[in-house]
């Protein structure tokens, strides 16, 4: 399958082309929007206070129910747009934004209200599309899941069995020690009443991969592919394979995952690797974990450049701003592992 994300933060729609759905999938509409709602903003003190209900319709691709095989349509209608907080910022750049990169990019011409199509809103879409892409792995006996592991240096307890990332997607925040959570909390609040904001990290996995898929090759890389998903979401700066950096403080002999077989079938004891080795699965559940930097958009007085003069400036970000993305990002982190996913199996 490929995507195409259409639409603009605050235009009239967002939405995505999804090519090549398979034919004949009932597509459960209802596990679309609950997906979502996962993301949506407006939902608590800790995300922005922008109000969307973000309700998904189908332009093309379905009929009857389930899917022709032809291309799926979905789209998102923006309904709370403040786009006059962004006029002041049309020639001073924001601050590790995409703003000055994507005004030299465009030539001057970039749509710059709310982040334009650079804006975290377009990672509704993503989600919509994610969506479809596991209810496809669902028919294969592939899950995919994942949680908070950290935030601002506070820790989530470590993921000791995948089974454990099941229940969290009913949970408002989605971590495995309710306590670490409220320490998260805490720090995002603290953060926000003084204008800044935080990052943090999410862990995924995707189990159910049979072994042998991929190559060492570059494009078809397992590894590879994962990773050029997972950085088309805006903010994540990091992709950690299995341990990651951990593996730089271990001796071959803790960080070689032992081989056994277990009901007939061979798996690892261990699984440092995080389900790839040589750039192929081998099986085990494929693990990552994603570093997401803190929101740029913060309400505290930053350095800028007057794009017309030349001279350098102080500007202030109005708006309405999360003061940490991580929350919200667990649904995104999901969505593209599961549209990569498709990819490694060739969907």
């Amino acid at each position: 399958m490929r995507y195409m994300i259409f639409g603009e933060s605050h235009g009239p729609c967002i939405g995505v082309v999804l090519e090549g759905v398979p034919a004949g999938l009932a597509l459960d509409l209802e596990a679309v929007q609950r997906e979502l709602d996962r993301r949506r903003p407006g939902q608590g003190e800790l995300s922005t206070a922008r109000k969307e209900a973000d309700r998904v319709q189908v332009l093309s691709g379905v009929f009857a129910g389930k899917t022709t095989g032809a291309p799926l349509a979905m789209m998102i209608e923006n309904t709370d747009q403040h786009s006059g907080d962004y006029e002041a910022l049309r020639y001073t750049p924001r601050p590790s934004h995409g703003d000055y990169a994507g005004f030299i990019k465009s030539k001057g011409c970039l749509d710059l209200r709310g982040g334009g199509h650079f804006s975290g809103r377009l990672t509704a879409p993503l989600v919509a599309a994610g969506a479809v892409a596991k209810q496809i792995l669902n028919e294969r006996g592939i899950w995919v899941g994942a949680h908070i592991s950290s935030i601002y240096g506070i820790s989530d307890r470590a993921l000791e069995d995948t089974e454990e990332l099941k229940p969290l997607a009913e949970k408002e925040f989605p971590v495995l020690d309710d306590t670490k959570g409220e320490a998260m909390r805490a720090a995002v609040l603290e953060a926000k009443e003084e204008g800044d904001s935080v990052g943090g990290a999410v862990e995924c996995a995707v189990t159910g991969m049979p072994a042998g898929l991929g190559a060492p090759d570059f494009g078809c890389n397992v590894e590879g592919v994962f990773a050029q998903y997972l950085f088309a979401v805006p903010a994540v700066k990091g992709v950690d394979f299995g341990a990651g950096v951990a593996l730089s403080l271990m001796r071959g002999s803790e960080a070689n995952d032992p081989f056994v077989v277990e009901d007939g079938k061979v798996v690892t004891k261990t699984n440092h690797a995080g389900g790839v080795n040589g750039g192929i699965t081998n099986g085990m559940p494929i693990t990552f974990e994603v570093t997401i930097r803190p929101t740029p958009s913060i309400a505290l007085p930053q350095e800028s450049v007057d794009l017309r003069t030349g001279e350098e400036v102080e500007i202030e970000i109005h708006g309405r701003h999360d003061p940490c993305i991580v929350l919200r990002a667990v649904p995104v982190i999901e969505g593209v592992a599961a549209l990569a996913a498709c990819q490694v199996l060739g969907i």
